[in-house]
């Protein structure tokens, strides 16, 4: 019994031992370590990676340049537009790209004409304008310009260029119609056997866009028999801003008597006693025709329309910075301002740099000075108004009787 009992004492010793051992290498072995997992990848938000894709087909088309691919680039980029939803829509960011570029509402592009018709004949009136993609100001105010010179002279073929490839690209994707860019027009003129071919711009002045437009027609002195270019609608630049001419003055006054029409008032001294000052908003250029600006003002002046002040979106000439316009009719002590465009169109600058809700357009820039009670925008270019489109066929029939 006793021998029993010592051998089970001695087996159990032996199993502890053993156990123990064990228990050590357990814990002197390396530790067990879990697979490593590659971190997920970050999902690609398909409503963005949709709108950039547009966004992307809108800064390809807006360029200067034409190419033998625009037309397929404009197509691709208007059914892209479409297939998208309007939440992504909203999405569309790119370097030139916004949703405002397809979906903001300008007014019924079908009501505008682009007079790109061929069987034109032998003599045409070419009308040059810088362009604009908002559809009532195209129709209302170019074509308010080109229908008063088909009219006043219908033995002759009038025609449309635009010198913006970027707003024609943008027309034509957005309507799907395309204008005839200068080489355009004017292919198709000398394809049509144009003999008498009449250029009348509708810029405002002899500034860069009209240079421009001369290169592109220096290319083209041999293909007509005459080509005759107009004034544009202020005419002549003198040489500093003391000198004014007939032109300025008829722009000067239609314009004051469309904004005085427009604002209810009978006269500029009506709207001074009422404290009102009347404020026209240029685009101003680095060009040396910005004396033009600076002319302008000195019309004013003549006229007796002290308070008719001229801005200009580029700030030159200096006098027409937005800052150096409100300090002047500031010191002036007017109460009440009225924004209007001294352009031809009331376009994209009309639209946002003048009356737009941006804290730097010019109505918020007004109304931030403190300085006035009442900031009122009239939206209305110059090309809508008779006087000017009479103006222009003046230009236009004086350029025939050369």
């Amino acid at each position: 019994m006793k021998k029993s009992m010592a051998l089970l004492c001695a087996l159990c010793l032996l199993l502890g031992l053993f156990s123990g051992c064990g228990s050590k290498s357990n814990e002197t072995s390396a530790p067990v370590t879990e697979p490593t997992v590659a971190p997920a990848e970050p999902e690609v938000d398909a409503d963005q990676a949709a709108a950039d894709k547009v966004a992307a087909l809108i800064d390809a088309i807006y360029v200067q340049q034409r190419t033998d691919k625009t037309d397929e680039q404009c197509a691709a980029a208007k059914a892209a537009w479409d297939a998208l939803t309007d939440a992504q829509k909203e999405l569309v960011e790119g370097e030139n790209a916004d949703p405002d570029y397809f979906g903001r509402d300008t007014g019924d592009g079908s009501l505008d004409d682009p007079l790109n018709a061929d069987g034109i004949g032998e003599k045409e009136i070419l009308v040059v304008s810088f362009g604009t993609s908002f559809n009532d100001s195209r129709t209302e105010d170019i074509g308010g310009i080109e229908k008063a010179l088909a009219a006043a002279f219908p033995d002759w073929s009038v025609r449309r260029a635009f010198t913006a490839q970027i707003i024609i690209n943008h027309i034509q994707a957005r309507e799907g119609v395309a204008i005839d860019n200068m080489d355009q027009a004017l292919e198709r003129a000398v394809k049509n056997g144009v003999k008498q071919l009449l250029v009348q711009p509708t810029h405002l002045m002899h500034g860069a866009e009209y240079d421009e437009m001369m290169e592109a027609l220096d290319a083209y002195s041999d293909k007509f028999e005459t080509i005759t270019v107009a004034e544009p609608m202020l005419g002549p630049v003198g040489n500093d801003a003391t000198v004014i001419n007939a032109d300025k003055a008829a722009a000067a006054e239609a314009l004051v008597a469309a904004t005085l029409a427009d604002a209810g008032y009978k006269s500029c001294d009506e709207a001074a006693a009422d404290g009102t000052a009347f404020v026209l908003m240029g685009h101003g250029t680095s060009h040396t025709a910005k004396v033009t600006y600076s002319q302008m003002i000195t019309q004013m002046s003549e006229l007796g329309y002290e308070n008719v002040f001229i801005g200009t979106v580029e700030g030159e000439p200096e006098e027409t910075e937005v800052e150096a316009v409100i300090a002047a009719v500031k010191d002036a002590g007017y109460k009440k301002v009225i924004l209007r465009p001294l352009m031809v169109v009331a376009g994209d600058h009309a639209n946002n740099d003048m009356a737009g809700d941006e804290e730097d357009s010019w109505k918020s820039l007004f109304l931030a000075s403190g300085a006035f009670e009442n900031v009122e925008c009239q939206i209305t270019g110059m090309g809508s108004i008779p006087a000017i489109q009479e103006l222009y066929v003046q230009h236009t029939r004086e350029a025939m009787a050369e």
